[in-house]
């Protein structure tokens, strides 16, 4: 990884400092690479749990660390799209002042509607064309809403009007997954383009549709467009976990840093949640043997 990336990402990951880890030009990558350790610790301490895989999912820049591991990119030139990817995200970032919020609302919570009072609120302080909508859908009632700071800002104060329980912002640089993102899609296609990408050899699931990639030029197409989209996971596991009544659910893990996407899984599927298990890069062996 180092190599690829011109600096030493194993001790950025250890050491910090936190703030660089956190831009998102160092975080992408990290979290790529850790994710893909991660699967390497499982394939050392459960090999049958790798050799059984049958379906892999990634969230938003996760996405291309589970094409590696079915088969349909080469971890370097994976690695090498997520640095171009994550540079150009941050560069968009820098150039309007927005950022991500996580919402947890009631039954009665409609984001649309929030977004185009926020978009509107927005338009009467002079923003030509703001940006305002769902970025992420994580789990029933729980949303990322994305776009210009002062739409965001407009939000968490009116977050009781709109049924909004709690509100947190994150601490993330941009407006992920949104036309905010648009100057990042040239970057990325165009590395892409240069790929060799094989059909993968276990079913990967898009973050842009929740449905299976079917093919190269497929992939190809839906990661250009999932920088510019919304990451469709609570759908995504919908789409993985539907069985017929009385069918068991497989075993899961996350692997890579931290544990969000368990604690999803147990708000989107609790049966599934139940077979579900976490793998860091870091944790000791024996823990995980344990």
């Amino acid at each position: 990884a180092e190599k690829v990336l011109g600096y030493d990402l194993l001790s950025l990951c250890l050491e910090g400092p936190r703030d660089a880890l956190d831009r998102t030009q160092h975080c992408q990558p990290a979290v790529f690479v850790a994710s893909l350790a991660a699967v390497e610790k499982l394939n050392h301490l459960q090999p049958e749990v790798v050799e059984r895989c049958v379906a892999a999912a990634g969230y938003s820049v996760g996405e291309f660390a589970a094409l590696v591991f079915a088969g349909a990119l080469g971890f370097a030139e994976a690695l090498y799209a997520v640095k171009v990817r994550a540079e150009a995200m941050q560069k968009a970032s820098e150039a309007v002042p927005s950022g991500m919020l996580s919402v947890v609302g009631r039954r009665e919570a409609n984001y649309k509607f929030a977004c185009l009072e926020a978009r509107k609120h927005c338009e009467s302080l002079g923003i030509e064309n703001p940006v305002c909508t769902v970025s992420n859908y994580l789990f029933p009632d729980s949303r990322v809403i994305a776009g210009h700071l002062q739409a965001l800002e407009f939000l968490r104060e009116n977050a009781r009007k709109y049924y909004f329980k709690h509100t947190k912002m994150l601490p993330v640089s941009g407006a992920f997954h949104t036309r905010l993102m648009e100057p990042a899609v040239e970057p990325l296609a165009e590395v892409l383009k240069s790929i060799e990408i094989q059909k993968p050899l276990l079913c990967v699931y898009s973050n842009v549709d929740g449905k299976k990639y079917m093919h190269s030029k497929h992939i190809q197409k839906l990661l250009v467009k999932q920088v510019v989209s919304p990451v469709l996971w609570e759908q995504t596991m919908h789409s993985v976990y539907e069985r017929k009544q009385g069918t068991e659910f497989p075993y899961t893990y996350e692997v890579g840093p931290g544990n969000q996407l368990g604690a999803i899984l147990k708000q989107c599927n609790l049966k599934a949640w139940k077979q579900y298990k976490h793998v860091d890069a870091l944790e000791d062996e024996e823990a995980v043997e344990t």
